[in-house]
């Protein structure tokens, strides 16, 4: 992609140092079934849909949405693609219908300008991602590692992990503790930008709420936007965006959950070039811009 070139040429990084990984299992040809197994685009009444199993408990909760015993494919076929997802989403699936989401505006190139120290509190791809973009530009990043709730990253990516946790200095916190979450509210004072990963009602349970912090840069990454209460992983936020590749008139997946990269380069990026208080990067919106550009 022209654009995703452009860019990483500004951080100096080729398009795939960003988007390769490594996966338990390796990763196969992406098609209806993306790349890492888990996300599987469905044949609705009026469309397409993406579904996202990538926690055992996503797998638990299937049989209420397949009530009756019938497959997933054939209850997702028996109905609007909106319905589906409205159905999947009450369960707390990641789920998306291709293309409903809207165009984010990406950071305008300009002078590059390094925060001084970032606090990472995020998990997974995007949200780390973002963190070591900005520790690779000269940034002094802390890492919190919550012990009750650990990022399954190190041992299902070690690699990806020392790509992007690497360079960090890390902190593992209980954060069911008074103790813990203490000393996290004194790490955020020292910050001058916080990268998180969660839900903002998750959030709020640690008493992370960017309103109480209003003189530090909050980067919330999620699937939809921090005021949505949906779950989004990579390979269905790039289906509400529209990413996906044809085979004839049929959506294919296309890369490797590719939402999450794109976004944490994005967000980065936004940081760096001076955008300041809450930075809400939905990575279904920045899976649509790249869409757009394709």
């Amino acid at each position: 992609m022209e654009l995703l070139a452009q860019r990483c040429a500004r951080l100096g990084l080729s398009p795939q140092w960003l988007l390769e990984r490594d996966a338990p299992g390796g990763l196969r040809s992406p098609g209806l079934v993306s790349a890492n197994g888990h996300c599987h685009l469905l044949r609705c009444g009026d469309g397409w849909a993406a579904i996202n199993l990538a926690r055992e408990d996503d797998r638990d909760v299937l049989p209420a949405l397949v009530e009756g015993g019938s497959s997933l494919a054939d209850v997702a076929a028996g109905m609007p693609a909106i319905e589906f997802r409205n159905r999947a989403a009450q369960l707390q699936l990641p789920v998306a219908v291709l293309g409903e989401a809207a165009p984010a505006a990406l950071a305008e190139p300009g002078p590059i300008r390094v925060p001084r120290r970032v606090l990472d509190l995020s998990a997974l791809w995007a949200g780390p991602l973002c963190a070591a973009l900005l520790a690779r530009s000269g940034a002094e990043v802390l890492r919190i590692e919550s012990i009750g709730r650990p990022d399954p990253t190190p041992l299902s990516s070690p690699l990806l992990d020392t790509k992007l946790n690497g360079a960090k200095e890390r902190l593992p916190l209980d954060l069911r503790s008074e103790a813990g979450r203490a000393r996290l509210h004194a790490e955020i004072a020292r910050a001058d930008v916080i990268v998180t990963s969660g839900r903002a009602a998750a959030l709020a349970r640690l008493g992370l709420e960017p309103a109480r912090f209003p003189d530090r840069t909050w980067v919330a990454i999620t699937g939809h936007g921090f005021s949505s209460t949906r779950v989004g992983f990579g390979d269905d936020c790039a289906v509400a965006g529209g990413l996906v590749d044809r085979q004839g008139s049929e959506p294919r997946f296309r890369g490797d959950a590719l939402a999450d990269p794109l976004t944490g380069l994005e967000a980065a990026l936004s940081v760096l070039s001076g955008c300041r208080g809450l930075i809400d990067m939905a990575m279904a919106g920045v899976a649509a811009s790249y869409a757009a550009a394709s």
